[in-house]
């Protein structure tokens, strides 16, 4: 007799053997919780843990859509670090129309109280990243409706925008803004006024500028007479310019070698050669160590008067101190060489320029060719 005889026999129906099977898995339970979905986060999401979800939002395109979620939140309670990480983000989304909306949304709901650093970032954003120059000044007169003032940071921030970007129209306009904005005129801002008249050509209102320092209770410094040396050698007087050195040291300022690299460049392009050297050796003597650029001048300087045994010292010189001269500078020694016929120093600058990375042109070997025939002949004629 079989143990399994003791206990009553059941028919398996198919009924039964499907309740024992295990649940099918159906479309919504297979679905993955969304991350951005804040139904899904706990009752109380802190000021940190709200700007977290901006900061790891893998797609910022979705930035609005979190933001008006998190609105309707009771726990909502925005700050400038979670309008900041908004910013940023429909930045990096080139959304910049969403910028200006959520501009409009703080100022509806003025429920934070927002930095001058805030707009610093905001007016980068749209005059670096989105290039609306005019939408970053009206965010500029704009600020006071937030209860924001400028800092003369970022209304010198504006100014160098503007002139960076050649929109030399509304320089004046922000300039004289600084009042309404509460904003305390500095050297920098005034130096920046002065570089853009020079670089739109108005070189005699930068000189009225520069007479404004006393009154605005500032100082002029090496960037300020940089500024106007550099506009008053690009029309051609350069004599005012060199005039200005005596100036900064009746001023107690000290020229730099910025300064005195535009008068080197400033006399060699107003055919001032010789000048040009002089003022480079006076300032090799009085321990100034020149920049790259002003010993690169001084070489075309040397070139133009057809100096070319100096000119060879001189890159000389910029090899020791890991200096490369320019490849058109280069050009023009073995064009020079060549036509004094001196064979041994166009062998000596040809290395030196393989060495420096430069690959001459077919040109330029032909007429190193044209040189060493040329001498072979004159010698086998002698």
């Amino acid at each position: 007799m079989v143990l399994f005889d003791f206990f009553p026999r059941q028919k398996k129906s198919s009924a039964s053997f499907l309740s024992r099977r295990p649940p099918v898995a159906t479309l919504e339970s297979c679905k993955k919780p969304d991350p951005l979905d804040l139904r899904n986060h706990k009752d109380w999401l802190s000021p940190t843990e709200v700007v977290k979800i901006f900061e790891t939002l893998k797609d910022p395109n979705s930035t609005l859509n979190v933001l008006d979620q998190l609105s309707k939140r009771k726990d909502y309670k925005p700050n400038e670090a979670l309008y900041t990480s908004v910013i940023n983000n429909l930045s990096k989304a080139k959304n910049f129309d969403g910028i200006e909306q959520v501009m409009k949304r703080i100022k509806l709901e003025k429920r934070c109280r927002l930095s001058d650093g805030f707009f610093y970032n905001v007016i980068r954003v749209y005059g670096l990243g989105a290039g609306r120059i005019n939408r970053a000044v009206e965010t500029l007169y704009d600020m006071p409706s937030y209860s924001v003032w400028p800092t003369t940071k970022t209304f010198n921030f504006v100014l160098n925008l503007l002139v960076n970007t050649k929109n030399f129209d509304l320089i004046h306009e922000v300039y004289a803004s600084a009042t309404r904005l509460s904003v305390e005129v500095d050297t920098c801002c005034l130096n920046i006024i002065i570089k853009g008249l020079c670089k739109n050509g108005e070189i005699d209102a930068a000189h009225q500028v520069f007479d404004e320092f006393p009154k605005q209770g500032c100082r002029p410094n090496v960037r300020t007479f940089s500024a106007l040396m550099h506009g008053l050698c690009e029309v051609g007087r350069v004599e005012e310019a060199l005039s200005l050195i005596e100036q900064m040291e009746n001023e107690g300022v000290e020229p730099d070698t910025i300064s005195i690299n535009i008068l080197i460049s400033g006399l060699r392009k107003n055919g001032r050669v010789e000048e040009s050297i002089e003022l480079f050796n006076k300032m090799l003597l009085k321990g100034c160590e020149p920049i790259p650029s002003s010993y690169q001048e001084v070489l075309y300087a040397l070139l133009d008067s057809r100096k070319y045994v100096e000119a060879m010292n001189l890159i000389q010189k910029m090899s020791s101190k890991r200096m490369v001269p320019s490849f058109e500078s280069y050009k023009l020694m073995i064009s020079g060489l060549c036509e004094e016929r001196l064979v041994g120093d166009v062998d000596s600058i040809l290395k030196q320029m393989i060495d420096d990375g430069f690959v001459p042109k077919l040109s330029m070997w032909r007429q190193i060719l044209e040189c060493i025939v040329s001498q072979k002949t004159t010698m086998d004629s002698d």
